[in-house]
């Protein structure tokens, strides 16, 4: 049984710089219900997938309940267990519901923070290879210096769902 959904397409937004969180001009992509877990193993689907598209570093834990953002790696977190609302895009974006199964991909700069979770949520998050993640808060120094390091991130060499021809390659290119 494939772990992807034929014609899995992700929703993409983007979103704009608010002065303290500086997003991308790359769109923000979530796949929702895409995955298809292992109901024994849930997060080791996740991890295999990201892993089998290049992507690594993998954690597993929920979602920083502060915004925060990551200026010098591009970050994917899949919902392993539960569901949660988090914030996307800094306090001017969008709050989203996500759920077992769906997959966020932040482009270097988009804020994000927990709102609420079950008690059951687990998320694995990863990142392309070669970047090292530091965690950023919305300041305005930090913003400052983030507009300097998010341009030269380098673009992932697959889609860490859907592989070398994914909709990320698409719609980041």
């Amino acid at each position: 049984m494939p772990v992807v959904r034929d014609n899995a397409e992700p929703l993409a937004i983007v979103f704009e710089d608010d002065g303290l969180v500086p997003n991308n001009i790359l769109p923000f992509l979530v796949y929702q219900g895409a995955v298809t877990l292992d109901p024994k193993h849930p997060e080791e689907t996740i991890e295999n997938l990201f892993g089998a598209n290049g992507w690594g570093g993998t954690w597993r834990n929920g979602v920083y309940d502060y915004l925060h953002y990551h200026s010098t790696v591009h970050e994917v977190l899949g919902v392993a267990r539960g569901h949660a609302r988090v914030r996307f895009g800094g306090d001017h974006g969008q709050e989203l519901e996500i759920r077992a199964g769906d997959v966020a991909i932040l482009p270097a700069g988009t804020g994000h923070q927990c709102i609420g979770a079950s008690d059951d949520f687990c998320v694995i998050g990863a990142y392309p290879p070669g970047a090292n993640m530091e965690i950023t808060r919305a300041t305005p120094e930090n913003h400052a210096k983030a507009l300097k390091t998010i341009p030269a991130v380098k673009l992932p060499p697959a889609d860490p769902v859907t592989g070398k021809d994914g909709a990320l390659m698409r719609l980041w290119r």
